[in-house]
Parts: structure tokens; sequence; C-alpha cells
């Protein structure tokens, strides 16, 4: 039942991003570079291909690899503060130039992320994590910032208002937000190693007795 979960999961990203690039494409509203820079867009793309892997492993009865659970908690974390910046800092802000269909952005921003928390709680074939894994969560993040800031000193332009170095708080703002997503990013990392290395949260002995 989970692995047809997450597999399904991973094709609902899958269509709502498409739907939104057809979308956009047919509205000469998409631009390549500037949605592909987006860091709710790139993790949703590291969901789909870590949802239907896990999603495989589930289905054929085999328990993860120590890397694939370490991966799983990282887009598990990526997700969960993807929902809560979106719905704090940028849901109601006025989007610019053409609004789109609204059900992928729902998908994208609340309810996978929801569906991804909700597995890593209550799935099977978690396997057990080192809390130094939490290293392996905060790197993509790390890559995403650096590469997000030096294409915004080449032309100008950032995907997040509270990236940009020329609004009202400077780069004394952006550090501040920077910092805080960064320490809530390895937070709930750090709570989603601590949940699989907890005895009420151990799947081992559920999962050997559906071997058998």
């Amino acid at each position: 039942m989970f692995g047809i979960l997450r597999i399904t999961a991973a094709a609902l990203v899958l269509a709502s991003i498409a739907t939104q690039i057809i979308d956009e494409s047919i509205h000469n509203d998409f631009v390549a570079k500037e949605y592909f820079s987006y860091f709710t867009i790139q993790s949703s793309l590291i969901n789909v291909v870590i949802l239907a892997l896990s999603g495989l492993a589930a289905v054929r009865l085999q328990r993860e690899s120590s890397l694939l659970g370490v991966l799983r908690a990282s887009v598990v974390s990526y997700a969960v503060v993807t929902a809560i910046v979106y719905n704090v800092l940028l849901r109601g802000i006025p989007d610019e130039g053409y609004v789109g269909i609204q059900w992928p952005n729902e998908v994208i921003h609340v309810w996978v992320p929801l569906f991804l928390l909700l597995d890593w709680l209550f799935g099977p074939s978690r396997p057990v994590l080192r809390m130094r894994d939490v290293r392996i969560a905060i790197l993509y993040p790390l890559a995403w910032l650096a590469f997000t800031f030096a294409r915004g000193a080449l032309d100008g332009w950032f995907p997040y208002p509270f990236l940009q170095p020329n609004g009202p708080d400077g780069w004394g703002g952006v550090a501040v937000y920077v910092v805080g997503i960064a320490a809530f990013i390895v937070a709930i990392a750090l709570a989603l190693i601590g949940i699989s290395r907890a005895r009420w949260a151990n799947t081992d002995s559920v999962w050997a007795s559906r071997r058998r």
C-alpha cells in the first residue's frame, strides 16, 4: 500500500510540474532558466525520484538501504520547510505576469509535503540512520544557495523576495532568512533521523514479519 501511494505521489508531482510548464508555455509566460531555478521545483523533481525508488522498494517488500533512507529524510525536510516557507512567507504575494492554474501549487506546497511527512512517520522499511547523516541533508540547500547568489550577482534575478539583497532589509535581512531556514532544515532532518532511531518508531519487527 505504501509503495503504491509513493509511486502515485511521484506521478502527481510530475503531473503538477508538467501542467505548470504547459500552461505557462501556452500563455507565453514560461522561462525555463527561471522556472527550474526555484528550490521548490528542483526539490520536487528530486522528490519524484526518491518517491519512485522508495515506492518500488516497498512494492517489492525490500528494506531501504541506508543511503536511500538518508535521501528520503533529506527530501522530507526540504518538503516540510518548503511548505512552511510558502504558506508563511509567500502565500498571498501577488504574482507578476500570468496567474496560472493553481492546483499544482497546492500539490507541491501542501499535499505532497504532508504526505512525505506522514509516510516517514508511519511507513514501513525506514532504516535506522546515524545522527551524522544530517550532513548529507544540508548539502543540496547549500549548493542551491551558492548557485542562486552566483546567478543573482550576474543577472540580478532572485527566485524569492526574501533573498533579494537590494530589498528593504539588505544583505542583513537575507542573512537572517538564510541562516534561519538552514537551521530549520537541519533541525527537521535531525528530528527525522531521531525518529528513525526511536524504539517506538522502529519498523524492523513489522517488516521482518511481512517478509516471512
